[in-house]
């Protein structure tokens, strides 16, 4: 997911996708153990989207809260 179409999505939304994601990165990280994933990098490209979501997510409850003030 690129930050140009998180910024699109409202809090709201960005808070589902983390949970979604998280979720995703639990279920690979299993597998991973026990040996069934091919593709190892995809648990580092979550963890990117995580950190991504998260960074956005707060740049906007700070823009909303210099707003408010």
């Amino acid at each position: 997911m690129t930050s140009k179409e998180i910024r699109d999505l409202s809090p709201g939304e960005i808070t589902t996708k983390v949970r979604e994601i998280r979720d995703q990165l639990l279920q690979l990280r299993l597998r991973k153990q026990t040996g069934q994933v091919e593709k190892t990098h995809e648990l580092r490209t979550l963890r990117k989207d995580i950190a991504r979501l998260e960074t956005i997510l707060n740049e906007k409850k700070a823009k909303a809260a210099n707003k408010a003030a």
